[in-house]
């Protein structure tokens, strides 16, 4: 089994965004673990915290800190606490994305400046300021693995103004991969089939898109957030190498059918 396979054995990640047990960056931490990484875990705020906390000690976080992506010095405070603990940083799982409920259950025409200039920053320029900071600390390489949806490429019945900013964030991957790549930095984005956490239940009519999926993806199945950490172990693992600049879509075939 895998987890008797620990081949991630000696590797040091952040993983950014565990609510609850239920959380796709969760699923990810938790395959983690078991293929042998120590990792920091971060809670978004005190309230989230008693949530998030035994999850943390679960997974033997060796760093638990706050972070609000839109607090720039717990950004950096994070960063300069994986420097002074370990030195470095072998990869990094930005699972966070938001949009105010008005702005993602309107019409995108509708859609305000100031929630899409929200979501933009949190969903998707966060990514971005996370991987300047990791740049450092991966010296000798690494993985950087974001969260999109299949919205990004194509119109999802009440996906809204988060389908463009998911297109953004999947672009962002592309052109961080190139420019990181000649320090074999690895970037990905993964495209999970509709799950049900806690981020997705702003979506509108959420149960229906996922009996949709389930109906229609080839395997007629949906996906869990495990079958999301195991990719997730895989893409970080130096079985990985070769790969970067990828939309991974992890959603039972969903997305190869009309």
């Amino acid at each position: 089994m895998l987890e008797n396979c620990q081949y991630l054995l000696g590797k040091k990640g952040l993983v950014v965004g565990i609510a609850n047990d239920e959380s796709i960056a969760y699923g990810c931490a938790a395959r983690f673990k078991a293929l042998g990484a120590a990792q920091a875990i971060t809670y978004q705020t005190e309230k989230a915290r008693p949530f998030v906390e035994p999850l943390a000690n679960e997974l033997g976080a060796e760093i638990f800190m706050p972070l609000d992506v839109q607090k720039h010095e717990q950004v950096g405070a994070v960063f300069q606490a994986i420097r002074e603990k370990w030195g470095r940083l072998d990869f990094l799982v930005h699972s966070i994305a938001y949009m105010p409920k008005d702005d993602l259950q309107g019409r995108v025409v509708d859609c305000s400046l100031e929630g899409f200039l929200m979501a933009m920053d949190i969903s998707c320029h966060s990514f971005i300021r996370m991987a300047r900071l990791a740049e450092p600390l991966m010296s000798s390489g690494g993985c950087l693995l974001a969260m999109s949806y299949y919205g990004a490429n194509q119109v999802v019945k009440n996906y809204n103004a988060m389908g463009p900013v998911k297109a953004a964030l999947e672009s962002c991957v592309r052109y961080l991969a190139a420019e990181l790549g000649p320090k074999r930095i690895r970037v990905h984005a993964l495209s999970p089939g509709p799950l049900k956490t806690r981020a997705a239940s702003g979506i509108g009519k959420f149960d229906e898109l996922l009996e949709l999926a389930e109906q229609k993806s080839p395997q007629q199945r949906l996906v869990t957030v495990d079958d999301v950490g195991a990719i997730a172990g895989f893409l970080v693992s130096d079985h990985g190498d070769a790969l970067t600049g990828n939309v991974t879509f992890v959603d039972a075939g969903y997305h190869i059918i009309d």
